[in-house]
């Protein structure tokens, strides 16, 4: 029951997709709607992989100065799979509300900010568990250090000077430490002082009538004497007092000097009302940011002024009606709410009934299910993230056109943490175990000198230039220096200047245009055909023991940097027709893969002389 229970200030996930990671976000405010539904006005949380590349090298170059100022190894220390996890585990506050319905909360995790005082590795222990360090502004696109940033280490305490001992003396000139502003031995009585007081309210009253813009702001006597009462001119008449050695003839004509009374006025005199109301719209917005509220509300303002401006504020009778307006506004508001457990299938839950040569021709595999289900159908392909091929439930991931799966917990982690429990390629790190050395079908890969097992991700193309542009190659090339520009990419080339030059140098050339050798290029079937048929030749390794030649020793094919390279799993099922949008039903007339091992280890047999009879050409 009480796992269900969720409270206003409660950090939960959101289902937004049925593929997608679930959102994270704090639950601000519990309200129902009209026709009964419960709405959640929540704060946004952001994982890596929402925002830029560019601001997650920023963030990284922050996570660097973080572990470097904490002196702690224990980072350096752990492995790379750890590494990998703790990224799944930084998000990044922001200042964005928005509105989610209640029933889509699929549960409760915890967040909080980094501090120097926890281990890093004490998130990864815990379930559900998520830190911050960084703010992030989904419009501005900007990532800033969070103002509220737990100060605890040893370079913020304050070093406290050893204990003088008994009948030693301070040696420090305490004139210089501190200055004294008030003398409460003066010659002069508590009444006296109260009267001086009053004197300097009515100067201050006086002051304001006179003064055109104070008479604006405070129309009314009533109001001019309650701006003169206020604790910035008691300030400035004790002060007084006390620099004109407490003698009151001299405080009073100090009061009121040659060109007229004296006008003190404080933060909350010189504010406008304009400006007080974009001061409360900043601080409903913000709250006691005042960097952030100086930035987007009050940029004329400085930051001493807006602080100053707060605690005067907050002495009002504005403050004490707003407070007690919020306190009746939460006390109609939901404080909290239950939603029951989600239990509808997810739509990428792959169904056991599926016949397995649909998704990937392999037949007959069983997996083990739940205790008590006996055996289910396997699809055939290892989970993405784990590389197992056992799991009660499997769950599709990832693009349709790839197929791949997720067995039932790394999908939990997946929902949970937004990534794979393993490094992969493409996160810049090692595969899984024995990944790189299988082919697609599990085979051990070998170098055939065709290009059938390259995976292409993108579609081939290639520029061709006109016959203008490569005659002016040749006319201009003083001008445009090819070696010069080839060594500095990027050197800008002014193409106005060089278009201008070849138009006054074309005349001057013969009339008979300048012949360029023409290149016949065969089609690509025919020289794949040749490749296959001509493999390239190996230098044979000397035998060891008898004249056994083993597959290992002919040359591996270099490795793509693709995701989970040489995986059952990933790419591995797309042919070469298939990538360049051949037909693949009619008959190949490439060699067979094993007619060709057979071949190649037939040429490794033969002496190395009849090697160099059967190098070719392509024509």
């Amino acid at each position: 029951m009480a796992a269900n229970m969720y409270r206003v200030g409660d950090y939960v996930y959101f289902e937004n997709s049925s593929s997608n990671p679930l959102l994270i976000r704090r639950i601000e405010e519990l309200n129902k709607t009209a026709n009964g539904n419960v709405e959640a006005k929540v704060v946004c949380f952001y994982r890596r992989r929402d925002i830029s590349s560019t601001l997650i090298a920023l963030a990284d170059k922050h996570a660097r100065e973080l572990e470097e100022e904490m002196e702690n190894p224990e980072m350096a220390d752990l492995p790379e799979k750890q590494k990998h996890q703790l990224r799944h585990r930084e998000l990044f506050l922001s200042r964005q509300l928005e509105s989610l319905p209640a029933t889509h909360i699929r549960g409760k995790c915890c967040v909080t900010l980094l501090n120097e005082t926890e281990a890093l590795k004490s998130y990864l222990e815990r379930e559900d568990a998520f830190f911050y360090s960084l703010v992030y502004d989904p419009q501005q696109k900007t990532l800033l250090a969070d103002k509220g940033e737990i100060r605890v280490g040893n370079k913020y305490q304050a070093d406290i000077t050893d204990l003088l001992n008994e009948g030693e003396g301070d040696g420090r000139e305490l004139e210089k430490l501190e200055e004294k502003i008030w003398d409460p031995n003066s010659s002069l009585t508590e009444k006296q002082i109260d009267q001086f007081l009053v004197v300097a309210r009515s100067v201050g009253t006086f002051a304001r009538a006179l003064d055109c813009s104070s008479s604006v702001r405070q129309p009314s006597l009533h109001m001019s004497a309650a701006a003169a009462s206020r604790d910035i001119t008691l300030f400035h008449a004790m002060d007084t007092l006390h620099a004109t050695g407490y003698d009151m003839t001299r405080a009073i004509a100090a009061l009121v000097p040659q060109g007229g009374p004296v006008l003190c006025r404080d933060e909350m005199e010189e504010w406008s009302a304009s400006e007080a109301n974009l001061f409360e719209e900043a601080l409903e917005k913000y709250g006691k940011d005042f960097t952030d509220i100086q930035q987007d509300f009050l940029p004329w303002k400085s930051l001493t002024s807006i602080i100053e401006y707060y605690y005067m504020w907050k002495t009002t009778d504005r403050y004490v009606q707003q407070k007690r307006l919020k306190a009746a506004e939460a006390e109609s508001k939901l404080k909290q709410v239950y939603i029951p457990n989600y239990n509808k299938p997810n739509p990428n839950q792959l169904s056991n009934n599926v016949k397995p040569a649909l998704v990937n021709g392999v037949a007959g595999a069983v997996v083990p299910g739940p205790p008590g289900t006996g055996q289910t159908p396997a699809l055939g392909r290892a989970c993405e993230s784990c590389y197992t091929s056992s799991s009660y439930q499997w769950y599709s991931w990832g693009p349709p056109n790839m197929q791949c799966r997720l067995c039932a917990s790394c999908w939990t982690y997946w929902k949970k943490y937004g990534g794979l429990k393993m490094p992969t390629r493409l996160d810049g790190e090692r595969p899984g175990p024995n990944r790189s050395s299988l082919s697609p079908h599990g085979l051990p890969l070998r170098h055939s000198g065709s290009p059938k097992f390259a995976v292409k991700t993108r579609q081939a193309f290639y520029l061709q230039t006109t016959t203008v542009t490569r005659m002016t190659r040749r006319l201009c090339q003083d001008i445009i220096r090819p070696r010069h520009l080839a060594r500095h990419p990027y050197l800008p080339v002014n193409t106005a200047a060089i278009k201008a030059e070849c138009a006054l140098r074309v005349p001057d050339q013969p009339k008979k245009p300048v012949s360029l050798k023409p290149v016949d290029r065969k089609p690509l079937e025919s020289v794949v055909r040749y490749l296959e048929a001509h493999p390239c030749p190996v230098k044979p390794n000397p035998p060891t023991r008898g004249c056994s030649i083993s597959t290992g020793s002919l040359t591996p094919i270099k490795s793509s940097p693709i995701l989970n390279n040489g995986s059952p799993t990933i790419l591995g099922k797309r042919t070469y027709e298939q990538h360049n949008g051949l037909d693949s039903s009619k008959s190949k007339v490439l060699a067979p893969q094993w007619d060709i091992m057979a071949k190649r280890m037939s040429e490794v047999a033969r002496p190395s002389a009849s090697l160099q009879d059967e190098i070719h050409e392509l024509d």
